[in-house]
């Protein structure tokens, strides 16, 4: 099986053959365009290139991410818990203490939240509001509770739960936690 970093250069890759250029001059291309939304960045990218939603979105990251190198030595939970927000950090750390106990995984830091995977998604982690955690869950076989949120359909993740205080990681977020970390292996 293919790692996430494998999967990202082959996709790398093929954007580079698709549209002629390189990873550095389709970055410097965004950066140069004075555009600062992602949102208008990957239109930008579809309506120019050519590219499908996907790689245009990746070309956006990758252009962030050289145009601001620092930022991708810092420390994911320094970049999601700033001001309002920097007290909910323990819930976060409280809650991926649980889920370091299930075994090794993948990370992958969004503007927002923190994505953990296996061989798929099992769960996000970030910030919801100034005074909450949400905990994406992606599991089939879970049911919705008085804690526990189901989503409508086409959302990340099939359930929520929002949590406001680190003692709140209790044994029903682990039992959820550990049955869709063991759903995504």
């Amino acid at each position: 099986m293919a790692t996430i970093e494998q999967a990202q250069a082959t996709q790398i890759s093929n954007i580079e053959t698709a549209t002629g250029k390189s990873l550095e001059v389709l970055c410097k291309q965004v950066n140069d365009s004075g555009l600062t939304k992602h949102s208008d960045i990957v239109k930008m990218l579809k309506a120019e290139l050519g590219l499908g939603h996907g790689n245009a979105n990746l070309i956006a990251h990758m252009a962030k991410q050289a145009a601001h190198p620092a930022d991708s030595d810092t420390p994911p939970l320094d970049l999601l818990y700033v001001g309002t927000k920097a007290h909910l950090r323990p819930i976060h750390e409280a809650l991926l203490e649980v889920i370091n106990s299930f075994g090794s995984f993948n990370t992958s830091t969004k503007k927002n939240y923190i994505s953990y995977r296996l061989s798929k998604q099992f769960a996000t982690i970030g910030p919801a509001t100034k005074n909450a955690v949400e905990v994406g869950i992606n599991s089939r076989s879970l049911t919705e509770g008085d804690r526990l949120e189901r989503l409508p359909p086409g959302r990340m993740t099939p359930y929520r739960v929002r949590l406001t205080a680190p003692d709140q990681v209790d044994e029903q977020i682990t039992g959820w936690l550990r049955t869709a970390f063991n759903e995504s292996q």
